[in-house]
């Protein structure tokens, strides 16, 4: 599932945008506000996760960096002939390679794939409960891709703070 959300730093502007959607004959039971007088941070809860995101991406890319290190410190190894413990023959230091590749790769994973930002920010909550808790309003939209796309190009219009589309896995 695709959704949209719009934030708007006061209670008419969300309104003028709500009813700007209503009037463009989008699915109302599409369309939710939140904040003030409306649905709450708790009922928000649901709706994303940025950890859960940042997970399934660092999950994503250790499928192929982690072999992809191993690859690359195995190979690195075997053409440079680093002694990285003596006494060992040339293909264990190979795989002693091989594993620092892969430590390397899992690392990578967690950096560019987001999980260093959720380890640093701790669970303090999503970026649409922090704009709540600032006083905003946030207009969320679900459907299609077209509709969403749709819903776009009106709230545009209407000078959110933030628009953001999202796909739902």
């Amino acid at each position: 599932m695709n959704y949209l959300v719009a934030t708007f730093p006061e209670r008419f502007t969300a309104e003028a945008a709500y009813t700007t959607l209503e009037m463009a004959d989008y699915p109302q039971e599409r369309v939710s506000v939140y904040g003030g007088g409306y649905k709450t941070i708790d009922q928000l809860q649901a709706l994303y996760d940025p950890f859960l995101a940042a997970r399934r991406e660092m999950q994503r890319m250790l499928v192929w960096l982690v072999p992809f290190g191993f690859f690359a410190g195995f190979t690195f190894n075997q053409v440079t002939q680093i002694q990285i413990l003596t006494g060992l023959t040339a293909l264990d230091n190979s795989i002693i390679g091989g594993i620092f590749g892969a430590i390397a790769g899992g690392l990578g994973s967690l950096t560019v794939g987001g999980g260093l930002k959720v380890i640093l920010s701790g669970r303090s909550g999503t970026p649409f409960q922090a704009r709540l808790r600032q006083g905003n309003y946030l207009i969320v939209v679900t459907g299609n891709e077209s509709q969403v796309r749709q819903a776009e190009r009106l709230l545009q219009n209407q000078s959110p703070l933030y628009l953001q589309a999202y796909e739902d896995e």
